[in-house]
């Protein structure tokens, strides 16, 4: 063999050695981002009939709610915790069998402030035994300064809840489910995702009422 030949073939093994390492890195990350079957986003086959409650959801979504994402993948969320109006830390899973709109908000965020009499204005009108908006701060701080700011807006329907030290919030973005402020998902009463939006919406309108009603009477048909 030359000495041309042997460096050629020096060089096809390596090019070979490495595109297995790429192959098996890119499957990797495949799997880590996708988390089939709940090994790594937790939900697998108990978070199915979100998928088709968030199918329902997207068919209506339009107008202030069109870029409503349905899951595409099974996602339980029922683990994230945060505090309410007493410091008491409680769960999504506390909420069960009820619809929830978890919406991600601080008072420094100005299209969250923007759209907090909205979300007031939907718990008054649609909050009861299937269906909570469940507003969480995430402000650093004592809860004081998000109650105060909720008492400012003159909002009446909301029950405060808080988490100061962001965990909620990172812990959906190592979901991949929030890059920012407001970030809005609506969860099933298995406490799994149903869908998400990112940015703020008008959630008392017309559209966010017909996209929720969608979204609660999906899970109350047969599956």
């Amino acid at each position: 063999m030359t000495d041309v030949t042997k460096t050629r073939s020096r060089r096809l093994m390596a090019f070979t050695a490495l595109g297995v390492t790429g192959l098996v890195a890119i499957s990797s990350a495949v799997y880590v981002i996708g988390g089939v079957n709940g090994n790594v986003l937790p939900g697998g086959s108990a978070c199915q009939a979100a998928l088709s409650a968030g199918k329902a959801g997207k068919a209506a979504a339009t107008g202030e709610v069109a870029a409503f994402l349905p899951a595409k993948q099974p996602l339980s969320v029922a683990d994230l915790s945060f505090q309410d109006a007493d410091g008491k830390t409680i769960t999504i899973a506390d909420f069960k069998d009820k619809t929830l709109l978890l919406n991600l908000w601080a008072t420094w965020c100005a299209p969250c402030r923007k759209e907090m009499p909205a979300l007031d204005r939907l718990q008054a009108e649609r909050g009861g035994e299937d269906f909570a908006v469940v507003a969480v701060s995430v402000d650093r701080g004592p809860l004081e300064k998000a109650r105060k700011f909720l008492e400012d807006m003159g909002t009446d329907a909301l029950t405060l809840y808080a988490d100061n030290t962001m965990g909620i919030f990172n812990e959906l973005r190592s979901r991949g489910r929030a890059a920012g402020l407001p970030t809005t998902m609506l969860i099933d009463g298995d406490g799994c995702e149903i869908g998400s939006m990112y940015g703020p919406a008008e959630w008392s309108s017309d559209d966010a009422k017909v996209l929720i009603d969608a979204v609660v009477t999906a899970q109350d048909k047969p599956a």
